[in-house]
């Protein structure tokens, strides 16, 4: 595990963008791992200067995002497709064949999963996933629980996690109280992981899944077995290490 403290919010998204970029240069047509939330968003904002650069290549690349609400559909401005369109797609060439999502409006769920597994499979598996960590430790939507749940599957969303999501709603009633998600084999059986987190309330968080015991209680605490793991968190996330 590799652990990278820098200065701010600002040089924790341009350090996690230029090791995305440095991928896609060495593998044209890597295979990402996305998130959404706030903390990947200064990091898409560095990627689209990169683009307009001419620094960077999406053409070949193919994309899996991390999860997606259940019951609402894409065009919803809550939803993590909209999101990744606005926030970075709509900038940059990736081909949208390229670009997979979750469906959160399936009416078989288990077999959008299979299907999910198996799509990432076929492509050989995802060369470098992007994480953020919740407040209670979560990774994708894999919430703290009595076991590691493998594959992609339905998340029932705990408390915790709809009262921090609420603040992009106008109600808490509105937040989904369900998602799908990666699971754990899944993120793990990425070839390379990066991690970012940024604010004091990410910091006993970070310090749970750094230093901590590996339990599904922290959900990332499981990236202490990965082989190549990069943290990089300001030094506010940082300060209780």
């Amino acid at each position: 595990m590799r652990i990278l403290v820098l200065d701010n919010y600002e040089e924790i998204s341009k350090k996690a963008a230029l090791m995305i970029a440095s991928q896609v240069m060495l593998k044209p047509n890597s295979v990402l791992g996305l998130a959404t939330g706030d903390t990947p968003l200064g990091m898409y904002k560095e990627l689209i200067t990169l683009y307009n650069k001419k620094e960077v290549n999406f053409n070949e690349v193919r994309t899996f995002n991390l999860d997606e609400y259940y019951g609402i559909d894409r065009e919803n401005p809550q939803s993590y497709y909209n999101y990744m369109i606005n926030n970075l797609f709509n900038s940059i060439n990736v081909n949208r064949k390229n670009i997979n999502v979750p469906d959160g409006m399936a009416m078989d769920v288990e077999a959008v999963c299979r299907c999910y597994e198996n799509k990432i499979k076929e492509v050989g598996g995802i060369d470098m996933q992007v994480l953020g960590i919740g407040g209670n430790g979560h990774i994708g939507f894999n919430e703290p629980d009595v076991n590691f749940e493998a594959q992609t599957h339905l998340v029932n969303l705990n408390a915790q996690t709809i009262e921090a999501n609420s603040r992009f709603f106008k109600s808490i009633k509105d937040v989904p109280i369900k998602a799908i998600s990666m699971g754990i084999k899944t993120i793990m059986n990425s070839k390379k992981i990066i991690l970012l987190a940024n604010g004091i309330g990410k910091a006993e968080a970070i310090e749970r899944a750094i230093k901590g015991k590996i339990s599904p209680e922290i959900p990332a605490s499981i990236l202490q077995l990965h082989n190549d793991v990069t943290i990089i968190l300001d030094k506010q996330a940082a300060s209780l290490l």
